[in-house]
């Protein structure tokens, strides 16, 4: 079959007879994979010019014995799929979506995650078809066999792009993934070919054919061997371990699902295949990932009970011995009688080492200025309110967000309930604490078990704002914080279970956005309410490492391995099984299994850097003496971190409120949260 190729340099006339021809020969195809949103950009120095841009639709054809990678231009209002994350819309209103369309998200329906992914079908007929036309000339199609190589963008520009160069030398025009799927591509690409990281440039994948000759011929461009004997393939597949473990570092996911697997002969295990490092933008980065270990049997302590408790206190009041009350919290919690004072320390209201009179002191100061900052919310008159809509606006969100938090808990039930008074009026005055943040969907799910616990709403205000030292960037208006964690637990998911990771990919689940809400608050909907006491209290530690809530949502996705991969679920059917999942879960299995996995992931020799840094377990390097007389720098402020956390942002992100979030690999979505 003849190769069909479209470049700039021909003629319209030349392209749209190709385009024609390969039409015509097109009697038995498959489209297996295609991605919109795929930008041609014509002129390198017009990048941000939209006339420059031309946008298309990128896909791989199978046709005959042969398989065809091809761009099209498409109309700028062609339609595309699109996944909303959304509030629950009312009845009545316009942009209400069809019954086909929705799915029963479970407990608190405005909360889940509302997948509405509509494509349109085109006719067969269509889908090789283009237009003639001035944009058709930049349309190509050409066979993977006569694929060279493929170049990637560097990390952290703009869009990712991906360049195809053939083996005749001709490199076509960049194309940029203004919604991702650069990862995808080179996934469904890996079905048909090898593509093999250059030794000599590390944004440059090598196309090689699934064929003995080629492989062995790859190995040598690889400079994975010392010696290019005729025996090489066959070594390899009688003992794939020992033959490439020199050499497999140098390797993207390159044995993964490209080679037979053979009967009786020993294979690597699955955990130590390469794993992606990094999603889009800039692609990933190669490890090499080795054998885990067999997980431990983690059992749970009993809770700290009152007495216990006084054994780490001295004749001034005093907490001793504060690194092992923390280990103790952590494997067993407190008992519900300390939590009114154990949490104060926890988050931070009370410094460990302060005496009884010190604790008296502070919560004078504190309560003196919480009720301050309360007074320069309840002076406002309703003229001045007028002509503040911030406040306007944050005061009504809190009083609809409240009038639905844990309703259920006896401490709030009721409508003239004096717990939902001191709840409001806590979040109101968290708007003068914190007026760059505010108030934002979400917070009173924090708030809640606090003030449940405290029954004091000076004391629930302080703890909550040690809470929200913790967690405010969730909430923050950019949402990288969010984004980053999301990205944080797939790189763990990766390491942990790669089959799991790659089932998820499969059905377009793999940027974990079903585990959004989990990270947001903290599971906060996941187990009961008085599990999430014990949760809180043992994360609040901060043991057995940082992020440990990121593996607490890998014992979450542990549980729940089994049902997902034995199902024939696809992206909604996820989405509604995870979010079904609340109040079904028990708290202390959960912990069990995420301690298990933090064990497991401790007593490996060869853990890959970012994971261990992630984990805390990277070893500190001690900086060099510095001849430097000057003083030491200070602490950065909040405002001051918060600058430094948007300069230092990788991707561009321009959401419309603080709670439209979420771009995903694929696709770029937002969230409206309400709880």
């Amino acid at each position: 079959m003849r190769v069909v190729t479209c470049h700039r340099a021909g003629s319209d006339a030349m392209n749209a007879e190709v385009l024609e021809s390969l039409v015509m020969e097109s009697d038995a195809y498959k489209i297996v994979f295609e991605k919109h949103g795929v930008f041609l950009h014509t002129s390198a120095k017009r990048q941000n010019d939209q006339d420059s841009m031309i946008p298309g639709v990128i896909r791989l054809i199978e046709k005959a014995s042969d398989v065809l990678l091809q761009w099209i231009p498409i109309e700028e209002d062609g339609e595309m799929t699109q996944i909303h994350y959304s509030k629950k819309e009312s009845p009545g209103s316009v942009a209400c979506r069809a019954e086909d369309d929705m799915f029963d998200p479970g407990y608190e329906p405005d909360w889940a995650v509302i997948s509405t992914v509509g494509t349109k079908v085109r006719p067969q007929e269509d889908l090789l078809a283009v237009k003639h036309g001035n944009r058709e000339k930049w349309a190509f199609s050409i066979s993977l066999s006569e694929l060279k190589s493929v170049r990637k963008s560097k990390p952290g520009l703009s869009w990712s792009y991906l360049i195809f160069i053939t083996k005749e030398g001709v490199s076509f025009q960049a194309l940029h993934f203004h919604q991702g799927g650069t990862k995808a591509l080179l996934k469904a690409l890996r079905k048909y070919v090898i593509l093999a990281v250059s030794p000599k440039d590390s944004r440059l994948f090598l196309v090689y054919p699934h064929d003995s000759h080629a492989l062995s011929h790859s190995f040598d461009e690889l400079q994975m061997f010392d010696d290019g004997s005729s025996d090489l393939v066959s070594r390899f597949f009688q003992d794939p371990y020992s033959t490439t473990f020199g050499g497999f570092s140098k390797v993207t996911n390159f044995f993964r699902g490209a080679l037979p697997r053979l009967d009786g002969h020993h294979h690597r295990p699955l955990s130590e295949m390469a794993v992606g490092l990094e999603d889009e933008p800039g692609f990933e980065v190669i490890t090499c990932q080795v054998e885990l270990g067999e997980r431990p049997v983690i059992q749970r302590q009993a809770p700290v009970s009152e007495q216990e408790w006084e054994s780490y206190i001295n004749s001034e009041g005093q907490v001793m011995n504060v690194d092992g009350l923390k280990k103790r919290i952590f494997s067993g919690g407190l008992c519900p009688g300390l939590r009114k004072d154990a949490w104060k320390y926890l988050l931070g209201y009370y410094p460990w080492d302060s005496t009884a009179e010190d604790r008296k002191s502070l919560l004078r100061r504190k309560t003196d200025e919480y009720f301050r900052m309360k007074l320069q919310w309840k002076s406002v008159s309703e003229d001045q309110e007028k002509r503040n809509s911030l406040l306007r606006g944050y005061r009504s969100l809190i009083e609809r967000d409240v009038s639905r938090t844990d309703r259920n808990n006896k401490f709030y039930e009721g409508n003239d309930n004096p717990g939902l008074c001191l709840l409001n009026d806590a979040l109101m005055t968290y708007c003068m604490y914190n007026f760059d943040l505010g108030y934002v969907q979400g917070m009173s799910d924090l708030l809640s078990p606090i003030l449940y616990v405290m029954q004091n709403e000076v004391d629930a205000f302080w703890c909550f704002t040690g809470f929200m030292e913790m967690v405010h960037h969730n909430f923050e208006e950019s949402q990288e914080s969010m984004k980053r964690q999301l990205s944080q637990l797939n790189l763990l998911l990766r390491v942990l279970d790669p089959a799991l990771c790659d089932f998820l990919d499969s059905k377009e689940s793999g940027n974990l956005s079903c585990c959004f809400r989990w990270l947001l608050i903290w599971f906060k909907r996941e187990f009961s309410f008085q599990d999430i006491l014990l949760l809180w209290e043992v994360l609040w530690t901060g043991l057995p490492c940082p992020n440990f809530h990121l593996l607490v949502a890998c014992g979450i996705l542990d549980l729940e391995r089994e049902a997902l991969m034995n199902s024939d679920y696809g992206f909604n059917e996820i989405l509604k099984h995870i979010n079904e999942l609340t109040m079904k879960m028990s708290v202390e299995d959960i912990l069990c299994r995420a301690e298990a996995l933090n064990q497991q992931l401790a007593h490996c020799q060869e853990l890959p850097l970012n994971i261990k840094e992630l984990l805390g377990k990277a070893e500190v390097k001690s900086p060099a003496p510095s001849t430097d007389t000057a003083s030491p720098p200070q602490p950065l402020s909040p405002s001051q971190v918060h600058e430094l956390d948007l300069t230092d942002s990788v991707s561009p992100s321009q959401p419309d409120s603080s709670i439209e979030i979420l771009p995903t690999e694929d696709t770029t979505t937002s969230q409206s949260l309400s709880p």
